[in-house]
């Protein structure tokens, strides 16, 4: 992998996110994929776990119900690239309603590891909430 093939793979993330398509979120992931929500979470295993976690149909550790449309902003870039090795940053901003002002804003970091069809067969992400400013 290389740093553009990580961003285009990263377009796609955010384009699966923003529609909740099943095909587009198993077309990201290779069939025996693990993916974590937080680095200490036990993995979800498998292509049709993960997109059964993403449309929140899984009992798995950090599934959440899917974003409604138009209430989150995402902006990450591939920062380091190692063979299959990727790590991405960026941040995600979420709002109570679609077009509604900005509550609150997440720090995001990604590690991801490819295979050689640059679907992704590990994914774990570490994300924490940026503190309010007064």
């Amino acid at each position: 992998m290389d740093r553009n093939e990580v961003d285009r793979w990263i377009g796609g993330y955010i384009e699966a996110w923003r529609t909740y398509d099943r095909e587009q979120i198993a077309a990201l992931f290779s069939a025996d994929a693990r993916y974590r929500y937080h680095p200490h979470d036990e993995w979800v295993r498998g292509r049709d776990e993960i997109v059964r976690s993403w449309l929140g149909e899984s009992d798995a550790e950090g599934t959440s119900e899917p974003d409604s449309p138009g209430t989150w902003e995402a902006d990450y870039r591939t920062i380091a690239v190692d063979g299959d090795l990727a790590v991405v940053v960026g941040s995600t901003s979420y709002s109570l309603e679609a077009g509604g002002p900005v509550d609150r804003v997440y720090d995001n970091c990604f590690v991801l590891e490819f295979d050689a069809d640059g679907r992704c067969r590990e994914f774990t992400e570490w994300y924490v909430e940026r503190p309010r400013r007064a």
